[in-house]
């Protein structure tokens, strides 16, 4: 099931969305595209965060 949506944007955003977009993809695509890269970057910076949590907490092999 399908239902369009308006979503209010600035011109200056629409021209930059535009941009990004490529031929024949639809702003639908683009958006999904979008928000599935901040998704991927999000969960990039949640892991970079533990293994820096892990290797403060680890005692290197040359210490022991």
């Amino acid at each position: 099931m399908s239902a369009d949506k308006r979503l209010p944007v600035t011109e200056e955003t629409r021209k930059e969305l535009h941009d990004l977009k490529e031929p024949g993809q639809t702003y639908d695509e683009l958006l999904k595209e979008l928000a599935q890269q901040r998704r991927r970057q999000e969960l990039e910076q949640r892991f970079q965060e533990l293994e820096e949590a892990d290797r403060d907490e680890l005692t290197s092999l040359s210490d022991v």
